[in-house]
């Protein structure tokens, strides 16, 4: 017993196995709910991004005066929300997000009501199910990204999977609560009166637990807009993206205007449903045949006007040339990405830029969900990944070529020169990044290599808030050790030393180098080409960065860059 006790279920190596039967033998299957999603959901943001955004929110404040009666505050105030999110520009991430709560709740209805309905007639499906949606609903959303990005790479479509994993419950729960709330009179009524089965759940189960049902609804809608910041960081576009970013990124003022973008279409979708779910007695008479026929036909004609323009700019998009480039939110890339994006573009190309997690950056790359990335750092900080994925990429080479450095940093007023003068400062702690950064492991084999360093500890966290840590640290004069690298905008700011590394656990002076996706050189030649040309130095990106850190929107920033180092860019294109 004691033996057993002592060996670990292989819980995590049965799950893996799972996983990689389901992605190897329904691989087609896969594909298949990939492309028709992404087909789907292309042409519903295609068809909202089409219409002018003061019409649309025009439109939608309408609506809301004849949904709630023609009381005049709530279309007021859906407007003055919809004005704000256009007035920061956010209304292309908008709209990807209304795609992504939309699509996701719809799926989430479809299955959930039915399997509501059959727990609610069947004690052994209650038995069953309950459980599973106990663990749906408590298991954290950040674990449904793992078999989203395995079975549909990245994009909306995985973040629609996740989201519908997870908010899926209520829905289930509710519409089963609802049903069996109903009186047993009532139901041996319909019985005595020979009501069929079919005939009890149309005309007295599903009216009666109407409003239960869309009590559920609207809890799916709520949770899946609570998915939308995790999401992006598989790559779903949308204001989660911008959260994303300004929490990585720790910008405080992004972070909390994208929030708020958030927080304005959870409102505006809370009450549309709420107004969906209300009695019967509380509406207002009803309206004449006529009336009914004329707002049939005017809905009808605008379905059909919009959806004309969904699959025109579908159309028009699928002809131009389209360049997806992955990156993490890591000034480096954000950098490089911006300028790379803005060149391909002024040659004609239509380029998405789509941010991801550093692995799953790769991974995008070298299975093809992403065309091309320039932010590899080899041969240290990205080894893993290169290992394993590097039979899967074409290595254009560095970008920037044996600059990059990374290593432990330290304030300079720090009375420590070497990682091994390290005794108790800093409370024995070594401030780091993201998990998956290559930075992290080698700080873990530097904390092994060195016997002064046994019981330090490293502590992991994300760019963002190393950065906070640092600035706060120094405007305390506090000691503090952490991550550091170049090209990277903190040496600009601070007045900084690298630790030197006797034992090279750190390693030495790395490139940076652009990956694009195997095939890409011959679907797109003139791209790849300007891709393999891109050539510069730290000094470039760091003025950059600098920029940024000022103030500067980074598109604006590349753009800025790009116009006064105009030799340099035509070099790429030629």
């Amino acid at each position: 017993m004691f033996d057993f006790l002592q060996q670990s279920i292989p819980l995590t190596d049965w799950i893996d196995t799972g996983v990689d039967w389901l992605t190897e033998h329904w691989s087609g299957f896969f594909s298949f709910l990939q492309t028709v999603g992404q087909a789907v959901m292309d042409f519903m943001t295609n068809t909202l991004s089409a219409v002018p955004p003061l019409l649309l929110m025009v439109l939608i404040a309408i609506a809301a005066y004849f949904i709630f009666h023609r009381k005049w505050w709530i279309p007021i105030i859906t407007l003055l929300g919809l004005l704000l999110i256009y007035n920061q520009e956010m209304w292309a991430d908008l709209m990807n997000t209304i795609t992504l709560v939309v699509i996701s709740s719809l799926i989430a209805v479809v299955i959930g009501v039915p399997l509501g309905i059959l727990m609610s007639k069947s004690e052994t499906a209650q038995s069953i199910v309950t459980p599973i949606l106990d663990v749906m609903q408590t298991m954290p959303g950040f674990v449904y990204l793992i078999p989203a990005v395995a079975f549909f790479g990245v994009g909306m479509v995985p973040g629609v999977f996740a989201s519908v994993i997870f908010s899926l419950p209520p829905t289930v729960r509710m519409t089963n609560f609802g049903i069996r709330q109903i009186s047993t009179e009532l139901v041996e009524a319909s019985e005595s009166f020979g009501g069929t089965p079919w005939q009890r759940l149309f005309k007295l189960d599903l009216p009666l637990a109407k409003g239960n049902i869309f009590a559920g609804i609207n809890q799916t809608i709520m949770l899946t807009l609570s998915m939308v910041v995790i999401a992006s960081m598989i790559g779903t576009p949308g204001l989660g993206q911008g959260v994303l970013a300004a929490v990585q990124r720790s910008d405080v003022g992004n972070g909390f205007v994208y929030g708020v973008g958030i927080v304005i279409l959870a409102i505006i979708m809370d009450r549309f449903t709420q107004a969906m779910n209300r009695p019967v007695e509380q509406t207002q008479a009803r309206i004449s045949k006529k009336k009914k026929t004329i707002v049939g036909g005017a809905i009808a004609v605008v379905v059909v006007f919009f959806a004309t323009i969904g699959v025109y700019s579908s159309i028009n998009q699928s002809n131009q040339g389209t360049i997806t480039l992955a990156y993490a939110q890591q000034d480096d890339q954000v950098v490089s990405t911006n300028v790379i994006s803005q060149v391909l573009e002024e040659q004609g190309y239509n380029v998405n830029m789509t941010s991801l997690d550093i692995p799953v950056v790769w991974e995008a790359v070298a299975n093809g969900q992403a065309d091309a990335m320039t932010g590899a750092w080899l041969p240290i900080t990205h080894q893993a990944q290169y290992e394993e994925f590097k039979n899967d990429v074409d290595d254009l080479g560095p970008h920037i070529d044996k600059q990059a450095k990374l290593g432990l940093v330290v304030p300079s007023y720090m009375d420590v020169d070497s990682i091994e003068d390290l005794d108790d400062q800093a409370n024995r702690e070594i401030t780091g990044i993201e998990p998956g950064a290559g930075i992290v492991q080698a700080t873990d084999e530097t904390l092994e290599a060195y016997p002064n360093l046994s019981d330090w500890e490293q502590i992991i966290s994300s760019t963002g808030a190393m950065n906070a840590q640092l600035e706060r640290a120094i405007n305390d004069n506090d000691e503090i050790v952490v991550e550091g690298w170049n090209p990277y905008w903190i040496f600009q700011r601070y007045d900084l030393k690298y630790l030197d590394d006797p034992k090279g656990t750190m390693g030495e002076a790395e490139s940076i180098h652009t990956m694009t996706r195997l095939g890409f050189e011959d679907d797109m030649p003139g791209a790849y080409r300007i891709l393999d040309n891109f050539k510069w130095d730290v000094d470039d990106m760091e003025s950059i960065m600098l920029d940024i850190e000022d103030g500067k929107d980074p598109e604006d920033a590349a753009s800025d860059w790009i116009d006064e180092n105009r030799d340099k860019v035509d070099s790429w294109v030629e």
